[in-house]
């Protein structure tokens, strides 16, 4: 009987494993949220005629990421990428010190300056892209890889 309760228990313990099969040990007791296993990324600044990143985003799946959106009120200018936004697990968005745990969306919208906070943990290994609506310049757009 006190072997059946020992494997019972052990079986209900959460064991995450990398591609060996063994358990990712350093990522401690909040497992993929650890900040072992976090990264931060560049500001993205939406500016009327100002790029908005200097270089691409290169994730890995299963990393979390936080980085911060800052629009300058200079134009009402959005930001889209459904398939990016479909492509990772949004934790929440901060806006003025209100936290959204949202399922999903589509795009984001600055009216006026503000700045937003978005964490998330990349999924889905792929090409993608975050970029101003209906703009073409390359500087318009950033494009992320996850690997």
């Amino acid at each position: 009987m006190k072997t059946i309760a020992i494997v019972a228990a052990l079986a209900a313990l959460p064991t995450l494993a990398i591609a060996d099969g063994s358990p990712r040990e350093d990522w401690g007791r909040a497992g993929i949220l650890s900040s072992s296993n976090k990264g931060d990324l560049p500001e993205i600044t939406l500016s009327s005629g100002m790029p908005l990143s200097e270089e691409p985003w290169v994730l890995t799946s299963g990393t979390y990421y936080e980085f911060e959106i800052v629009g300058d009120g200079s134009a009402e200018l959005a930001l889209q990428g459904a398939e990016f936004f479909r492509a990772i697990w949004i934790d929440e968005i901060v806006v003025n010190d209100l936290e959204i745990r949202p399922l999903g969306i589509n795009s984001i919208e600055f009216d006026d300056a503000g700045t937003m906070e978005i964490g998330f943990v990349a999924i889905k290994p792929g090409e993608y892209f975050l970029r101003i609506p209906g703009s073409t310049g390359e500087t318009q757009r950033i494009d992320i890889t996850i690997q």
